[in-house]
């Protein structure tokens, strides 16, 4: 009787972790192409300036923009690309500041916009109780 003994193989408890590397550098390539296309709010070319970024305890400051033409528009809601008149933007950011008085204001203004339409906007926020209003820029 001849016997014959089969070439066992051990048992590898290993995970092979090289499909989960090639979907996170793919998901990761994914995220880095669609991220900058997900920029909110009117287009507006901000002007240059060497400020410090202001810090903010609210998740997300209240932003109102002022486009070349003199528009104004707000990121409220799903109508961000709505010019709003003078009187609506009032009316929503003084809504929003009875609920949140301490809530940070900014204005994105179009570096083409003239400077009067910016104050306006600006002493129209601070019209409706905005405590803090700043300027974004590049």
């Amino acid at each position: 009787m001849i016997r014959r003994t089969r070439n066992k193989r051990k048992l590898n408890a290993e995970i092979n972790v090289v499909p989960y590397i090639d979907v996170t550098l793919v998901l990761l390539i994914i995220f880095m192409v669609t991220a900058p296309m997900l920029t909110q709010g009117v287009d507006v070319e901000l002007p240059q300036a060497a400020a410090e970024p202001v810090e903010t305890e609210d998740n997300e400051p209240l932003i109102v923009s002022v486009n070349a033409n003199g528009e104004y528009f707000v990121n409220l809601g799903e109508d961000e690309m709505r010019p709003r008149t003078a009187d609506d933007i009032a009316t929503s950011v003084g809504r929003i500041l009875q609920v949140n008085p301490g809530k940070l204001l900014l204005v994105r203004g179009d570096r083409n916009a003239s400077y009067e339409q910016v104050v306006r906007l600006m002493v129209l926020l601070q019209g409706v109780g905005a405590e803090r209003v700043g300027l974004v820029t590049e």
